[in-house]
């Protein structure tokens, strides 16, 4: 009696300081859902009295644009910020995550010139730094360079002072090695709030989100050129804006024929000026 005493104290106090651990850890399962075929917009929360964005959507098929939260759209568009381009016009937008190499970038590339089509590369700070060629490259072929961040930051987690700093400094880089300034944010996590997309605009930069993504940026679980192929042919809509990862081999080997194929059906791919010139809430 005496030991049941001294552990059944114990046991609880274990429990009580495994919660936030757990908690932790059911949260994390979510950090990526915004990719899954479900509406995960529902996951917007309040934090110390900030409402923080998780974008998200449905994806849908039959050339049907996506479903996507009503208060993550409406606080977007008041600030100028797109996720889809005009759903009258069957074009489509490319745009490609970059937070490292893998080494499919550069086939990326020789694509997208093969087939006269112009995308959006978002970038990180470490990315810039280390890939000069591919960077110059994008800026010589026409492409955009945007902004992903220096650190990829959740930025609604972070004071408006880091915010500024984490656009502005990898403009600044961006500026002195290549002569231009950066011009689209994609916030990390497609997590935002009111004070993330004021700071962008202020700072001139369009917050550009996206209307079709999928899981494809695990590299040690890539399914094949034939899955990225299905995954994208089946959910091209009017104003599609595609959100591809570059360090997918799956999506370099099936860009080719995903470019072919979109562009048999009659869709043209729109440029990065044409989608900075679609007007918000189309």
């Amino acid at each position: 009696m005496h030991k049941m005493r001294i552990i059944a104290p114990v046991i609880l106090l274990l429990t009580i300081l495994s919660f936030p651990l757990i908690l932790h850890f059911n949260r994390t399962k979510k950090e990526y859902a915004v990719y899954v075929n479900e509406i995960e917009t529902g996951n917007s929360i309040m934090v110390n009295g900030n409402m923080v964005y998780r974008w998200g959507l449905k994806r849908n098929k039959d050339g049907k644009p996506p479903e996507v939260g009503t208060k993550e759209v409406t606080m977007l568009h008041k600030y100028g910020g797109k996720y889809i381009g005009d759903t009258s016009e069957k074009k489509i937008y490319l745009t490609f995550d970059e937070g490292y190499e893998q080494g499919y970038t550069e086939k990326i590339l020789n694509v997208l010139r093969d087939n006269d089509v112009k995308a959006v590369f978002f970038v990180t700070g470490p990315y810039l730094d280390k890939n000069p060629e591919l960077i110059r490259r994008m800026v010589e072929e026409g492409h955009e360079v945007g902004n992903h961040t220096v650190n990829h930051y959740s930025l609604p987690t972070k004071s408006a002072t880091i915010v500024e700093k984490e656009i502005l400094e990898l403009d600044r880089v961006f500026y002195e090695k290549y002569g231009k300034h950066m011009r689209m944010l994609r916030p990390p996590r497609g997590e935002y709030d009111e004070k993330t997309l004021k700071i962008a605009k202020d700072l001139n930069h369009t917050c550009i989100l996206w209307s079709f993504a999928y899981r494809d940026w695990l590299v040690d679980k890539q399914k094949g050129a034939d899955h990225a192929y299905k995954m994208i042919m089946d959910h091209v809509h009017n104003g599609a804006v595609l959100l591809l990862h570059a360090v997918s081999k799956d999506n370099a080997d099936a860009l080719d024929r995903v470019i072919k194929d979109i562009k048999q059906q009659g869709y043209t791919f729109g440029t990065p000026d044409e989608l900075m010139n679609v007007s918000v809430g189309r």
